[in-house]
């Protein structure tokens, strides 16, 4: 279980010869980071946080074994965003399931900031996770009020000391747990000179006493647009000073690359290709059934993709033939108020003959039935055409005017018999 023979990023003896990869299944953060711009589309940069796309559970395992057959020697399956594992849970449990399944001797790894952690420990255990990274910035609640903007828990936002006390707390005793699990922990603490850098520690001392294995001090990087944006980074005396004190609790770790959370490859030395390749994943059509032809569209008049799809009372069907899209009909969707069985007779009746659906924005419900049922879900807003592009010519999904990836629509009236 404890085993990091294989595991790059907490063996450095690994890193030349064991590659990972980062699937960026979990687009969704509980927590705003004084040091974080959670930047999408920018492969040039390698950070945590920035991710070129957004893969479901499905397209992932796609993109996954494709990898494998070029990579021959991953070791880890790892997720770490963009936003964090458990602010997206089901996304995040649904892909190490069936990571498992299709790569058993492989490692499963989770990346998080230990806020909504706890519920989920026994379930990823079960399921085979087996080294979990926490970032741990402070104990101190007054430290944690100057480093976070506001976190998010259980559907309430807090801030200043109140936020940090939660979050403290919160991932303190998700720690013991994991621990109790028999699951290998490195702790994470970002450095950032004038406002932690003088608890590390402190830090160390705590997270040992609970049974963390490991600790990682990482450099701030600072990120423009951020509260950070303007403090200077550790110099590598300061870093090299803090790991020596680190080491008289902890083992402690070096060799961090501050990685994106769709990295792929070699620690340090990222595959070029498969940057590449996961692009091309991210508008794969996952069809579980043969004869899906057709592509549904949830819109008010027929011509642009502008509906929620917990608001359309009708979906418009499209088929491409020699002469173009064409239009085929509009069929009811099945009425509010049965939660999941809506989203499961929509799949099962209303879709069967649909590779796919354009919608405006959806719940993560919706979403996770139809994916789940090989439907494939395009969030975006404009001409249905440009929609349609991309499911029957493969057109580039950054090439569409998509809506954000985990905005509901405006209009969305918040029932929770809808969305689901």
């Amino acid at each position: 279980m404890n085993d990091v023979s294989r595991h790059p990023c907490f063996n450095e003896a690994a890193k030349r010869q064991y590659a990972r990869v980062h699937l960026p299944v979990a687009p969704k953060c509980n927590i705003q980071c004084c040091y974080c711009n959670r930047k999408y589309d920018c492969c040039n940069e390698s950070r945590p946080g920035v991710s070129s796309t957004v893969l479901s559970p499905l397209q992932s395992i796609h993109y996954l074994k494709a990898l494998a057959e070029k990579m021959r020697n991953i070791s880890v399956i790892a997720i770490a965003g963009p936003g964090d594992p458990f602010a997206n849970p089901e996304e995040t449990i649904s892909t190490m399931k069936m990571a498992v399944q299709e790569f058993p001797d492989m490692l499963l790894c989770l990346s998080t900031n230990g806020l909504d952690m706890l519920p989920f420990i026994d379930e990823i255990a079960a399921t085979g996770v087996s080294h979990v990274t926490v970032t741990v910035n402070s104990i101190r609640p007054e430290t944690l009020a100057k480093m976070y903007r506001w976190v998010r828990y259980r559907r309430r936002v807090y801030r200043g000391e109140e936020a940090g006390s939660i979050l403290s707390g919160q991932q303190l005793e998700g720690i013991a747990r994991l621990k109790e699990k028999g699951i290998f922990v490195k702790i994470n603490t970002v450095v950032c000179p004038g406002v932690n850098d003088g608890e590390t520690e402190e830090i160390a001392v705590k997270v040992a006493s609970l049974g963390a294995d490991a600790m990682n001090c990482i450099p701030l990087y600072p990120v423009e647009n951020t509260e950070f944006e303007h403090l200077a980074e550790p110099s590598k005396e300061m870093m090299r000073q803090l790991r020596q004190t680190v080491s008289r609790h902890l083992l402690p770790m070096a060799h961090c690359a501050r990685c994106r959370a769709d990295a792929a490859g070699l620690l340090g030395h990222d595959d070029l290709e498969a940057m590449s390749m996961i692009g091309q994943f991210s508008s794969l059509v996952v069809n579980k059934g043969e004869g899906r032809v057709r592509v549904a569209v949830a819109s008010n008049e027929g011509i642009l993709v502008n509906m929620h799809l917990g608001e359309a009372r009708k979906v418009y069907i499209f088929e491409q033939t020699k002469n173009g899209y064409h239009f085929v009909e509009t069929r009811n969707t099945p009425p509010e108020g049965t939660g999941t069985e809506r989203w499961k007779e929509l799949s099962d009746k209303t879709l069967t003959d649909c590779q796919a659906i354009l919608v405006a924005g959806i719940g993560q419900n919706p979403m996770k039935v139809l994916q789940e049922n090989g439907i494939r879900v395009i969030q975006m807003s404009g001409l249905i055409d440009a929609g349609l592009d991309a499911v029957y010519l493969n057109m580039p999904i950054k090439t569409l005017c998509r809506s954000d990836f985990t905005k509901c629509g405006e209009s969305c009236r918040g029932t929770g018999t809808g969305c689901g």
